[in-house]
């Protein structure tokens, strides 16, 4: 399978499974992540989503074999096509999304853990921006989201050089939520991804909603994205538990509604 999906409990691991090439994208399981990332969208018994990769990468970006393939899909294509919507999914999908980077993420794949909206990583893991190393520019949205994460500076040096960044870096950098070791990776991962899908999944989602428009808006129009947010969190199931919960000194039972 090009993809690999595990469900355990509300979370849903889905592993790019393209070893032998580091996990690098062509055109099917570009699709196939669509798919899926809008199963994901509709199925209420996914409250977290967790993206890692197979073997020693994460994933290593387009598979150039096909990208130069005369008979392949044009470039163009690809970034409209494939990527492109894959980010915008992400970013839509109002529910958690964990990248579990777990080796090397370069080009895309970088690009693709960093729109997600909370990034782990192994010891032995590394982001690289490797598009000028073949003349191309970043794409997969790491124009928009690595200089909101470091700085423009940074995020410049780091595309024009294609310099690799290891897993401790990224994390002093802010590129990323936080290194974890080797042995304890995917346990801790799983654990963090299991606490997410118990919480209150549509209070997350409109937090990241919130979050999502507070890159193009100023302050008041802010506010009032808060307000309106606020108002339809306040409608939910779960603030309703949260609060009964809460004066009752129990312990809350969301059910992500």
């Amino acid at each position: 399978m090009i993809l690999d999906i595990v469900n355990k409990g509300g979370v849903r691991i889905i592993t790019f499974n393209r070893p032998k090439v580091f996990n690098s994208f062509n055109q099917s399981m570009a699709m196939a992540l669509q798919q899926e990332l809008d199963a994901c969208a509709v199925d209420d018994s996914v409250r977290c989503v967790v993206l890692t990769g197979a073997g020693k990468a994460f994933c290593a970006g387009q598979d150039l074999a096909e990208a130069t393939d005369p008979n392949g899909p044009e470039l163009q294509s690809i970034v409209a096509k494939h990527y492109n919507p894959i980010i915008e999914k992400i970013r839509n999908l109002e529910k958690p999304v964990i990248a579990a980077v777990n080796g090397v993420a370069a080009g895309a794949g970088a690009n693709i853990a960093l729109a997600c909206d909370i990034v782990f990583a192994n010891e032995n893991a590394s982001f690289i921006q490797a598009f000028s190393k073949i003349g191309l520019i970043p794409d997969s949205g790491g124009t928009f989201f690595l200089p909101r994460l470091i700085g423009a500076q940074k995020a410049m040096a780091l595309m024009m050089t294609g310099d690799k960044v290891n897993a401790q870096e990224a994390e002093e950098l802010n590129m990323i939520y936080k290194v974890l070791k080797d042995e304890n990776f995917e346990d801790e991962v799983n654990a963090f991804a299991a606490k997410l899908a118990i919480m209150p999944t549509r209070g997350l989602g409109l937090t990241k909603k919130a979050i999502n428009q507070s890159f193009t808006n100023n302050l008041t129009e802010q506010l009032a994205v808060e307000e309106a947010l606020q108002t339809e969190a306040g409608k939910t199931h779960d603030f309703k538990e949260g609060t009964s919960a809460f004066l009752e000194k129990r312990k809350p039972e969301f059910t992500g509604k």
